[in-house]
């Protein structure tokens, strides 16, 4: 008899069906007249309940039958007798594939802390928490691609392995087939890599952003989904050295066309969740409700998981330029009062705490700046033809066709700009920041032949994830994070 998932069983129950169900013993509870087994495989947070009167198992299979084995259980489904569950099932036979030692499994039926299930990432999996994050995680991917494919973007595949800096930050793990301990060395003792396998230096990739700008270059709409590395020394509860970005490129748009597919693009993936992950959102919903009530009043959100969903799937996105933004921060009763821990003057990168400020307490809906300073953004960003202006008048420094979309709980989500391509700007700009025009010579060359408006923008993966899962750390939505000190898995 072939198996059948338990979503499929409790979606549809077919009471008097015979069946086999497969997976993990999450628990076994004995009582004087009967046994019940509660099983999970991976399908669906909700387990399903099996039943055999007492005597009825053998001795040597019941004591295999514990937290964590993994079995197989054949019988029939039965309208359940208890509380919890519509359905059971009667059991026929227990197949014992593999037991769990009860003396030596961690993830015993109580509740664990993150930081200890960080430390087994092999089994979080098997807990309600991860296992709804994956299959939310999962959910959210298949609705990248649906989305851009539904519009007619193409997917395409940017190199891992790369010689550029797309950030210009530095921060890059090295690609190397020398020997690190004594590596060829040219004359002037620094190291030969021509003798390396690329016969040049080579990174892991930060961004496909620039080669995803040659794809829209010929074929209008492309989009990367792929994983990225960032060598920078962070522990926080925002960064991994190794995450997934996705980051689409559009010929022929400006910066309002790269704002209205950015908010439409958030927009479907999370309706999305919200209609295919309700099971799960749920879960974590509650789970994020009993965390807020061990918090102190002040440190208690405002929204709880899925009202932060609905919040941006309901809301239409406010749009205002950077300048803006500083004028209402600098106005603001946080400003005045001192209870921001950055002060906010023109030409600083805004902080989270006066992105949260903008949504969640001014706006009161997702917002999207627009046209920041050019010193505080990268090269490729288009540069505006006016300085920033004002209302009272006051004259700024130069601006960039640049866009952040900042969500609630979290701040910047999104972000990208309109892509220079007046080739003099450019590399003008690229000699302002010390980028030599031989490194990237096939990026110049889409604005030297058939050079035209376009645009992009770059979602990390994780962010997104975090954001709809209602997770505090980023390590703890991607299977097995990658952090400074930490590849273990």
């Amino acid at each position: 008899m072939s198996y059948l998932p338990i979503k499929q069983i409790l979606q549809a129950p077919t009471v008097g069906q015979d069946i086999t169900v497969k997976g993990w013993v999450r628990t076994k509870r004995e009582s004087k007249n009967a046994v019940f087994i509660a099983l999970n495989d991976g399908s669906t947070i909700h387990n399903i309940q099996a039943v055999s009167e007492a005597g009825q198992l053998p001795d040597d299979t019941l004591r295999l039958i514990t937290t964590g084995a993994c079995v197989a259980i054949t019988g029939t489904l039965v309208e359940s007798l208890g509380s919890g569950q519509a359905v059971e099932i009667k059991i026929a036979e227990v197949h014992v594939y593999g037991p769990a030692d009860p003396e030596k499994y961690p993830l015993q039926p109580k509740r664990h802390s993150l930081e200890f299930l960080r430390e087994i990432a092999h089994l979080r999996p098997r807990t309600n928490t991860f296992s709804a994050i994956l299959r939310i995680r999962h959910a959210l991917a298949f609705a990248v691609h649906k989305y851009y494919n539904d519009n007619g973007f193409f997917y395409l595949n940017t190199p891992i392995i790369t010689a550029s800096d797309a950030e210009g930050a530095g921060e890059m793990f090295r690609v190397s087939t020398l020997d690190p301990i004594n590596p060829p060395k040219t004359e002037d003792g620094k190291i030969d890599y021509s003798q390396d396998f690329f016969g040049r230096e080579t990174n892991l990739t930060v961004s496909g952003q620039l080669e995803g700008e040659l794809g829209a270059m010929a074929l209008g709409k492309i989009y990367t989904f792929g994983p990225t590395f960032r060598a920078e020394n962070s522990n926080t509860t925002r960064h991994l050295a190794e995450f997934w970005m996705i980051e689409p490129e559009m010929a022929f748009y400006e910066l309002e066309d790269n704002m209205a597919l950015a908010e439409d693009f958030v927009k479907s993936v999370i309706r999305y969740a919200l209609d295919n992950c309700a099971d799960d959102l749920a879960f974590l919903d509650n789970r994020q409700k009993e965390e807020e009530k061990n918090k102190k009043k002040e440190e208690q959100s405002e929204m709880s998981l899925l009202e932060k969903l609905r919040f941006v799937v309901d809301n239409d996105f406010e749009r205002l330029t950077y300048t803006e933004a500083v004028e209402i921060l600098r106005n603001s009763k946080p400003a005045k009062k001192g209870q921001f821990q950055y002060e906010v003057s023109w030409g600083i990168d805004l902080q989270s705490e006066h992105e949260r400020y903008l949504v969640e307490k001014h706006f009161k809906k997702p917002v999207i700046l627009t046209n920041y300073p050019r010193e505080i953004k990268a090269f490729y960003m288009k540069q505006d033809s006016e300085p920033a202006t004002n209302s009272r008048g006051e004259v700024f420094g130069p601006t960039v066709r640049a866009m952040d979309v900042l969500f609630p709980g979290i701040g910047e989500i999104i972000g990208g700009s309109q892509r220079e391509d007046d080739l003099d700007k450019l590399t003008g700009r690229m000699a302002e920041v010390g980028i030599e025009p031989e490194a990237i010579w096939w990026y110049l060359d889409t604005r030297r032949f058939g050079t035209a408006p376009h645009s992009g923008f770059g979602l990390g993966f994780e962010r997104l994830v975090l954001f709809v899962t209602g997770m505090g750390n980023i390590r703890d939505v991607i299977p097995f994070p990658r952090t400074p000190k930490s590849a273990e898995f």
